[in-house]
């Protein structure tokens, strides 16, 4: 089970409208691959449990969650709630090519609407069971 969801990714056009975002990034990001979800706004908990290729949804719009995606290489950022990055966040994520969303939804139903379309969590790519 383990190889057929590793093959299995999402790609972030097909997200934009999943969750009806905004990309608010470099339009190039449209066909960047992501393997999995997680919810977080503790960025050591991002440190620790996410991998590569890991979509993060969170509430927090500051420097320090792009450079923690540079960190872990996660996929993208999507921001819920409807916050908005600041410009210097926006530029950094572009220097760093690295694919920034917004979403009016709340991170529950953010994660739950990529979950329903097939999107797994961390946990379930890991059989060791590590991920929160």
């Amino acid at each position: 089970m383990e190889s057929v969801l590793a093959d299995w990714f999402m790609k972030i056009k097909d997200i934009l409208t999943i969750i009806d975002a905004e990309l608010v990034t470099q339009p190039s990001h449209m066909d960047r691959q992501v393997l999995s979800v997680c919810g977080a706004d503790l960025m050591s908990d991002v440190l620790a449990f996410t991998k590569a290729k890991t979509l993060l949804l969170t509430g927090l719009t500051s420097i320090q969650v792009v450079r923690t995606a540079g960190v872990v290489d996660l996929a993208g950022i999507v921001f819920v709630r409807g916050k908005r990055p600041s410009p210097e966040v926006i530029d950094m994520a572009n220097e760093e090519d690295l694919p920034l969303l917004v979403t009016k939804h709340p991170l529950y139903e953010t994660c739950g609407k990529l979950y329903h379309c097939g999107l797994k969590g961390c946990s379930e790519l890991d059989p060791g069971g590590r991920s929160g």
